[in-house]
């Protein structure tokens, strides 16, 4: 099959399509044709050499993927060749074949063509895995989301608001703002003129957030602890503002705030079934219902991977970039 190769740690051009080995699932494995994949950041990190696939995965970038069932496992049972599918990868997404854990597949939801469900798995299940399973993000509470005009932001102000809660949420241009309004962002804050902070507190009547879904890191924690209201909780999920930073122990203890620090690649397969099922069960209704839809900003072919990596790296894009196989 064809595969996107990284040559070594560098940028975009460091990719290139290859023919390698064709996958082969294991007795607990699906077989999947690849119709595309969604591209993430944690896939500019892989390749920039600081975000190593992990052990037993494939090597090639990717972390979800949609298309139809090749093949099963022996202990396969839930699935069947032709099957429509999209999944949850630790990697391999940028081929033409991948070989998932049966438990990490999911339906292509009703309404959905199949290219486009690629542009689910890792969003719901980031978002659903650190705002309601650990964050445990209650209706009529209020939902602090940065980069919302990203793919897991786009993500999270749907599902936020299909869950009855208030949406906020911090983006960096005027068109990125509406977009995330007509999502259904009851706030949005523009991060490089207004202090998030304070617009939060003015919006809540002084309360706070009670739920900050965060990528930053370091670079936004005092600010993130400082928006929380009491009893409130954060979720960081990337550090793209640094991994190293400094929390008032003292204000945590008297406001009772929580901080959850999460990634979903390296997680067992078990736990990530956990994942995959609460989603099942819970967004996908929603996806079907049409209270959630994907949201695509670009589609290019698999050959042109470097492309969508300079587009990601921009930051000008709202939603998810996808790779057709």
């Amino acid at each position: 099959m064809r595969a996107v190769v990284i040559s070594e740690p560098g940028g975009p051009d460091v990719m290139r399509i290859e023919d390698v080995p064709d996958p082969v699932p294991g007795p607990d494995e699906v077989l999947v044709t690849i119709a595309a994949a969604g591209v993430n950041r944690a896939d500019i990190m892989q390749r920039q050499g600081f975000y190593p696939p992990p052990p037993g995965a494939p090597e090639y970038p990717g972390l979800e993927c949609a298309g139809q069932v090749a093949a099963v496992g022996a202990n396969v049972t839930d699935w069947e060749p032709g099957d429509q599918v999209c999944a949850l990868l630790a990697g391999g997404g940028y081929a033409e074949q991948v070989a998932a854990p049966a438990v990490q597949l999911l339906p292509v939801p009703a309404g959905v063509a199949t290219p486009d469900s690629a542009a689910l798995p890792e969003v719901a299940c980031t978002v659903y895995a650190n705002v309601f399973m650990a964050a445990r993000l209650a209706p009529g509470e209020t939902l602090l989301v940065h980069g919302g005009a990203s793919g897991i932001g786009t993500a999270a102000i749907q599902l936020g608001r299909a869950h009855g809660a208030t949406v906020i949420c911090t983006a960096g241009s005027p068109a990125k703002l509406q977009r995330c309004r007509d999502l259904g962002a009851d706030l949005a804050i523009d991060y490089t003129r207004e202090d998030f902070v304070r617009q939060v507190a003015d919006f809540t009547g002084g309360r706070g957030a009670d739920v900050v879904l965060d990528i930053m890191g370091a670079s936004y924690l005092p600010r993130n602890i400082a928006a929380l209201a009491v009893g409130g909780r954060l979720a960081v999920i990337g550090l793209q503002g640094g991994a190293t930073g400094e929390l008032d122990l003292g204000t945590m203890l008297r406001r009772r705030l929580t901080v959850h620090c999460a990634s979903l690649r390296a997680r067992p397969v078990a736990e990530k079934a956990k994942v995959v099922a609460a989603v099942r069960e819970r967004v996908w209704p929603l996806i079907a219902s049409g209270q959630v839809k994907p949201v695509i900003d670009t589609v290019l072919p698999l050959a042109e991977a470097p492309e969508a990596h300079r587009i990601m790296e921009t930051g000008k894009h709202v939603g998810k970039i996808l790779l057709r196989a």
